[in-house]
C-alpha cells in the first residue's frame, strides 16, 4: 500500500492552509501537533518531523517525529501510514493519539516495531473551557528560571514514574533540562513551593491558539491525599481558560486518584487516547 497522493513526500509549506483546517477539526486531540505547526510551520525542516497524508489532509493526516501521532483517517489510511513508517528506520519513541487510530496503527506496525515496552490502550481524554469547579490553590504560580534547580528533581521524578525511563540517561539530563528550561521561560511550568521545596508541579506541554494541554502533574509523595493535586491543577486550568483556551489532559484509566481529582476540578471526558511506548 502506498500514499495515494504524495508517495513518500511529506506535506510542506504549500499545504499549510489545508493542514490548518484539518487541525481545527479536532483541536483538543490534535493540540500537540497544532501547537508545533502554529509555531514552526509545516515544513519538515522547521517542524521537527513530517506530516503525511493519504490523499486529502482533511480526511487523512499523520505526524511523524519523536512521537508518531495518527491524526485523521479510516482503516485504509492508518494502514498506509503504518506501511510508510515501516519503510524507514523507526524515529519515534512512542505512538500516541486517539485510541482508535493508535491501536489500528499498532496492529500493522507491531510485527516490526514490537514488542512494545508498554501499551496504554485506555487513557481518558479530558477537557474543560470554563473556570474550575473548585478553588484554585493560590500558592501555585509560574516557575521562575532561577528556580529550575529546585524544580528539576520533581520533574525528573514525575517523568521516570510516568514513562518508566530516567530522562537523564544518555546525556546526563542536559537535553531534558533544556526542555524544562524552555517551558519555564515560556511561562508554562507551574508549581507550589513550600519552604523552597516543590510540593506540586505541572506543565502546559503543548499550547495551541485554542487549547492548552496539561502534562506532568505531580504531587510530592509526602503530601499526597491532601487535595494538592486537584487544587493545583485547578490553578493551571484557571490560567489556561483565562486566555480563552480550552484546558485538556489525558490520564491513564487505572490512575483512579488522579481521575477523581480531575473530576473535582470539572473536567469532562471527551474521548480516549492510547499510547504505545516502544524501545
Amino acid at each position: 500500500m502506498v500514499l495515494k497522493l504524495l508517495g513518500d513526500k511529506p506535506l510542506g509549506s504549500r499545504d499549510a492552509e489545508v493542514v490548518g483546517h484539518a487541525l481545527d477539526l479536532d483541536p483538543v486531540a490534535m493540540c500537540m501537533v497544532a501547537a508545533r505547526v502554529e509555531e514552526q510551520g509545516v515544513s519538515p525542516r522547521s517542524l521537527g518531523g513530517e506530516l503525511w497524508s493519504n490523499g486529502d489532509p482533511l480526511t487523512a493526516l499523520c505526524f511523524s517525529g519523536a512521537n508518531l501521532i495518527p491524526l485523521l483517517g479510516d482503516a485504509e489510511d492508518i494502514a498506509a501510514f503504518a506501511a510508510r513508517a515501516l519503510r524507514s528506520p523507526r524515529m519515534c519513541s512512542s505512538v500516541v493519539g486517539r485510541a482508535e487510530h493508535v491501536m489500528e496503527f499498532w496492529r500493522h506496525a507491531s510485527s516490526q516495531w514490537g514488542p512494545a515496552r508498554e501499551v496504554r490502550s485506555d487513557q481518558p481524554l479530558l477537557a474543560m473551557s470554563g473556570p474550575p469547579a473548585i478553588a484554585p490553590d493560590p500558592g501555585v504560580r509560574r516557575v521562575r528560571i532561577t528556580e529550575i534547580d529546585a524544580y528539576l528533581p520533581a520533574a525528573i521524578d514525575m517523568f521516570t514514574g510516568e514513562v518508566g525511563v530516567d530522562p537523564c540517561l544518555g546525556d546526563g539530563g542536559r537535553s531534558y533540562r533544556r526542555r524544562i528550561a524552555a517551558l519555564i521561560r515560556a511561562g508554562r511550568a507551574y508549581a507550589r513551593f513550600d519552604d523552597g521545596e516543590v510540593v506540586y508541579k505541572a506543565e502546559v506541554g503543548s499550547m495551541s491558539r485554542r487549547v492548552g494541554q496539561i502534562q506532568g502533574v505531580w504531587v510530592s509523595p509526602k503530601r499526597r491525599g491532601k487535595g494538592l493535586g486537584a487544587a493545583g491543577t485547578a490553578a493551571v486550568v484557571a490560567a489556561i481558560t483565562a486566555e480563552s483556551r480550552t484546558a485538556s489532559l489525558y490520564v491513564n484509566s487505572f490512575n483512579h486518584p488522579a481521575r477523581a481529582a480531575y473530576r473535582r476540578v470539572g473536567f469532562d471526558e471527551v474521548g480516549t487516547f492510547a499510547t504505545i511506548l516502544v524501545d
